[in-house]
């Protein structure tokens, strides 16, 4: 992250502050180190970080840096409780982490990304581990394909967003018929081999469907 995109809301001051939120959740930054992150001047990216620890969403270290809020703590759980979808899918999901022993995510869209709402890792040393959050672009990789517009419902991929790293995903389907969600199952490519759907397609397709039916309770 090296420049504001000011025009992504367009309300500038919400973006900015946003931006700084990014940047601190990559670790503390003094000063300096904000100003460098965000592309922000300086006087602006010191107002708004001192605007947001007034509300805890930004918090000082002993070092004296910049770091996120408690505050987003207490965000993060009411998010989390009112989106049921991360605590209903949970019992399929580790299900599937344990009986293929590699890592298992829950992706949903938003806009043209996608966002991981359950990471499980697999037990092995080497292993592909998203961090829960994170948003990732719909265009590479199994999930995306499976979230796109008029996506299929079982895909894979092998090092399409990262070298050596394989995935299979399979789509969560509602009671109407609309995808609201995308199972995906990756690892190395040396484990999960070149064509990951012939060996795990229809566990992580197994689980997708668990999920589904648990929605629909």
């Amino acid at each position: 992250m090296n420049q504001l995109d000011s025009s992504l809301s367009g309300v500038g001051v919400i973006d900015k502050a946003v931006i700084i939120l990014q940047a601190l959740a990559t670790g503390p930054h003094d000063l300096q180190q904000l100003q460098t992150a965000t592309g922000l001047p300086r006087a602006t990216a010191h107002r708004l970080a001192v605007a947001l620890e007034s509300h805890h969403l930004v918090r000082r270290d002993p070092q004296g840096r910049f770091c996120l809020g408690f505050e987003l703590i207490h965000l993060g759980r009411a998010a989390t409780e009112a989106f049921p979808l991360a605590e209903v899918a949970a019992p399929a999901l580790a299900a599937l982490r344990d009986s293929t022993g590699e890592s298992v995510q829950l992706y949903v869209r938003e806009g043209d990304h996608r966002r991981c709402v359950v990471s499980l890792q697999s037990d092995h040393a080497l292993r592909w581990i998203v961090p829960e959050g994170a948003l990732l672009p719909l265009g590479l990789g199994s999930a995306g394909r499976v979230l796109a517009d008029g996506g299929p419902h079982l895909a894979d991929s092998v090092e399409e967003r990262e070298a050596g790293v394989a995935s299979v995903s399979a789509a969560v389907v509602d009671r109407a018929g609309g995808v609201v969600a995308a199972v995906s199952l990756s690892g190395p490519v040396e484990r999960l081999s070149r064509h990951p759907a012939e060996q795990f397609g229809s566990a992580v397709q197994a689980a997708a469907r668990s999920v589904g039916m648990s929605l629909a309770r």
